[in-house]
């Protein structure tokens, strides 16, 4: 990519929504072009002000510039994709939201293969993640690149057990392609890169935020033939990836296991909406045949199956230093103790479970049940 087109693209992606972005891109061709047709060539696609921060140069546009420049030349294997590119991946191109620009670190081939979701719960069961283990390792030795979150849980044991064998591993991103999250996967992000691709489509230098993680996983499910829930609580992350998978019209696979295990109520309700029982490798690779992506029937979810959770009891020494109200991050820091990459790191996992809100000015509170 040029300098001149990087520029546009960066410009573009941080002034406009991806929908108003595609709508430009449908009309203008490329980014360069949209910016320069002015106000004149974007009537009819944006709102006044959409129009106005587009024709406004971003304050941080050099900066971000500079930043994907020196990230590109931090690795041979670093690369960007556009929408327009022969290699965007046919099964993510012909989703409802396509993300407009992939940040990629790693085996660009990879988009190419036939990839299958494996997802789950952060915090699985021995036999969860035994069986994340064992599907991912057969699928990928199959020949199917597995695709996950790089998540704790079942997300980093399917990259694990697929990173060595023929179909490799992808790994999707909720930060920016220079972040890993959590940090606890730092090694495995680096042997993913070596071995198999890092994808994310937010800049560099963006830092975990929750709203992030649902919005990937709209590629985890787009990239993937179908996907597979191993164990997942109700009202998961796991089950928005299994909604986005049935919303694109790929088959969704669930694991069952013990009926009164929390792990296992997602997974049963997939089942009872008409998800693939899966219980052998088999299982798996018979609906999965050759010659194209399958088409799964819409599992049928009802309204609320995927919103936030609930907040579970107050177990946790971080909410008890919460209190009742709300708390600058200073304020925790002082109460807790805790070291500040481990204190932004379990905020957030807290933030993803539904246990605090993130308000503004950087103040955090816990949520009540209703």
């Amino acid at each position: 990519m040029s300098p001149d087109d990087l520029r546009g693209w960066l410009h573009l992606l941080s002034c406009a929504t991806r929908g108003a972005a595609r709508r430009l891109l449908a009309r203008h061709g490329a980014p360069g072009a949209a910016l320069k047709a002015g106000r004149a060539g974007w009537g009819g696609l944006l709102s006044s002000e959409e129009a106005d921060r587009l024709a406004t140069k971003p304050a941080d546009l050099d900066q971000r510039i500079r930043r994907t420049e020196a990230w590109l030349s931090g690795g041979d294997r670093r690369s960007l994709l556009v929408i327009g590119d022969a290699d965007y991946p046919h099964p993510l191109l012909h989703t409802a939201d396509p993300p407009l620009m992939l940040y990629l670190d790693g085996r660009r081939e990879l988009l190419g293969s036939r990839c299958v979701a494996v997802v789950g719960s952060r915090r699985p069961s021995p036999q969860g993640d035994e069986n994340a283990r064992h599907f991912a390792a057969g699928l990928g030795e199959a020949g199917f690149c597995v695709v996950s979150g790089l998540a704790m849980g079942i997300d980093g044991a399917a990259h694990e057990a697929a990173l060595h064998t023929p179909g490799g591993t992808i790994a999707v991103l909720g930060t920016g392609p220079d972040k890993v999250f959590p940090l606890e996967h730092a090694d495995l992000s680096r042997h993913v890169a070596r071995r198999g691709l890092l994808v994310t489509e937010y800049f560099v230098g963006t830092p975990p935020m929750a709203p992030n993680f649902p919005q990937r996983n709209r590629i985890i499910a787009g990239l993937s033939e179908g996907c597979l829930v191993v164990e997942a609580a109700m009202k998961s992350g796991s089950l928005i990836t299994a909604r986005q998978a049935s919303e694109a019209g790929r088959e969704v696979f669930a694991v069952p296991g013990p009926i009164h295990a929390p792990q296992s109520k997602g997974c049963h309700y997939l089942l009872k909406q008409g998800a693939c029982l899966v219980q052998e490798l088999d299982d798996l690779l018979a609906e999965l045949p050759a010659g194209g992506l399958p088409r799964g029937e819409p599992l049928a979810f009802a309204p609320d199956a995927t919103s936030e959770p609930d907040p579970p009891a107050d177990d946790h020494p971080l909410l008890r230093a919460i209190g009742a109200d709300t708390v600058s991050l200073e304020q925790l820091a002082q109460r807790s103790g805790w070291p500040q990459d481990e204190l932004n790191a379990t905020l957030l996992d807290l933030e993803l479970e539904g246990r605090i809100a993130r308000l503004p000015g950087a103040l955090f509170q816990r949520r009540r049940r209703a």
